[in-house]
């Protein structure tokens, strides 16, 4: 099973490195130094913290998986110029149009093929996502789901930015998953409103109980300032809800 097969590095904030049957994945790229902003007019971001391996030291990245290309702790400056270095981008359809050049779009369900150093197929498949509530959605978002082809059992799912919402549960209908990389963070941009727009502790219970058979590994949750649920209260309430096995921190993070 993939799942039985996966490195999975920690890099900061969204970004993780993945390896798996001789290829190396990319998620969300984030390689700005600690104390970067980002102004959009609407609102700022700031960046807390430096990536634990520097761009130049990453290696070579086959695949990035990109779950949108419109916010910066997603997305920032040096990770989008590193997007031309891979052999392919695999985002939402709006975000391959908008980036363009070697960048794939994903619909919900829709299912890339990638030949693996070892003969076998690995299959990636959009999933959906609600990045906030329902009237303040901050999507198009995807998440992913990571599998060898003809297998049925132990799939990777990423979620993406996304809240808990029906389509989480959708997700689990469809696919036996052993592994759930969790973005978390409960993210709040103020200057948007109070609503979170990424999962929360509380929300990703209802993760933990949905796929039941699956460890829970968290991702974008630090390294910004509007993360409001840190890597700390993420360990106290797992342990507090006796869930605390369920938890996988990604290599390089602890």
């Amino acid at each position: 099973m993939i799942v039985d097969e996966i490195k999975v590095k920690y890099i900061g904030g969204a970004t993780a490195l993945l390896e798996v049957a001789g290829l190396r994945f990319l998620t969300d790229p984030t390689f700005d130094p600690k104390d970067t902003t980002y102004d959009t007019g609407l609102y700022i971001l700031h960046k807390l913290a430096d990536p634990a391996v520097q761009i130049d030291k990453i290696g070579i990245i086959d695949f990035v998986l990109l779950s949108h290309d419109h916010h910066f702790d997603n997305l920032d400056r040096l990770g989008r110029q590193f997007l031309s270095s891979v052999n392919i981008v695999y985002t939402t359809p709006i975000g391959a149009t908008r980036l363009g050049a070697n960048s794939v779009g994903l619909e919900n369900w829709q299912t890339a093929e990638l030949q693996t150093k070892d003969g076998r197929i690995l299959t990636i498949t959009g999933t959906p996502c609600r990045h906030g509530p329902v009237k303040g959605d901050r999507g198009p978002v995807t998440g992913f789901i990571l599998n060898f082809k003809g297998e049925t059992q132990g799939a990777i799912y990423i979620t993406g930015d996304t809240v808990w919402y029906e389509g989480i549960v959708e997700v689990a209908k469809r696919f036996d998953v052993k592994m759930v990389i969790l973005f978390m963070g409960a993210a709040i941009v103020k200057q948007v409103g109070n609503d979170h727009l990424t999962m929360t502790i509380e929300e990703s219970f209802k993760v933990v109980e949905l796929f039941d058979k699956a460890v829970i590994v968290p991702l974008h949750f630090e390294g910004w300032e509007h993360f409001s649920e840190p890597y700390i209260e993420i360990e106290k309430r797992y342990k507090a809800k006796g869930l605390g096995p369920r938890l996988q921190w990604a290599e390089g993070f602890k």
